[in-house]
Order: structure tokens, then C-alpha cells, then sequence
């Protein structure tokens, strides 16, 4: 379902209704330097990107929230998290220092960004703001 639905952003058609019952799930797309042009700079929606690292403590903190906004704007923003210990190039191009770093994405370009553990208001606010 969520690969119908990224595929669908990326080709900057209607997003399907998501709403069944079957094994729905608000997911997060994990993103890969491979396919980040493709995924997040060519998508037809604003993104949220979440760059992280497993054995980052205040990355667990964010991804939770992330998850609740992978819901909340279902249809609307694609979530995606890059793993940086994995995928240094964007990383590096985008000049992340620190980590949990988020930077919404629109029209293939930064807007907004924020590091370090942000509340679920405060990215509700950039992500509105974004969508307006």
C-alpha cells in the first residue's frame, strides 16, 4: 500500500485512498542515497526527512513522532527517513552536523529544517506551513 502510494507521489499522480482496512499502515519510507533524488527531490509533495542513526538516543525520541505524523498528513506529506551511518552523501551535501537533523523538502528544496529533538508542534507548524 505505502509503495503504491510513494510510486504515485513520485509520478506526481493522485495519491490512492488509503483509508482500507487491510494492514493499514502509516508508514515512514526509508530512503537510501540511491534513491533520495527520485524519492524526495522529485516528489510532488512536501516531505519530512528524518536523518538519524541507530545508536543515536534523541533519533528514538523523534522517530515516534514521526511516526504520529506519517499519520496525521497521510495523503498529504511523504515521511522518509535516511540513516546516516549508511547514506552519508546527502547527509554531507545537505551539511548535517548533528543528528536528529529534519528538514521538510518542497518543490525539490529545503524549506525549513530543525536539529535536535523537536515537539510534534512544532513540525506540525513547519509541515502547515509548507502545505500552504
Amino acid at each position: 500500500m505505502a509503495r503504491k502510494w510513494l510510486k504515485s507521489l513520485v509520478k506526481g499522480e493522485k495519491a490512492e485512498d488509503s483509508s482500507s482496512s487491510e494492514g493499514k499502515t502509516n508508514s515512514v519510507v526509508h530512503v537510501s542515497d540511491a534513491d533520495f533524488q527520485k524519492v524526495i527531490l522529485e516528489a510532488s509533495t512536501p516531505v519530512l526527512v528524518d536523518f538519524w542513526a541507530p545508536w543515536c538516543g534523541p533519533c528514538h525520541m523523534v522517530g515516534p513522532i514521526v511516526e504520529e505524523l506519517a499519520s496525521d498528513y497521510e495523503g498529504k506529506v511523504l515521511m522518509a527517513k535516511v540513516n546516516t551511518d549508511e547514506n552519508t552523501q546527502y547527509a554531507t551535501q545537505l551539511g548535517i552536523r548533528g543528528i536528529p537533523t529534519l528538514i521538510v523538502f518542497k518543490d525539490g528544496r529545503e524549506f525549513d529544517r530543525v536539529v535536535g529533538v523537536t515537539p510534534k508542534r512544532k513540525l506540525e507548524e513547519k509541515l502547515d506551513a509548507a502545505l500552504a
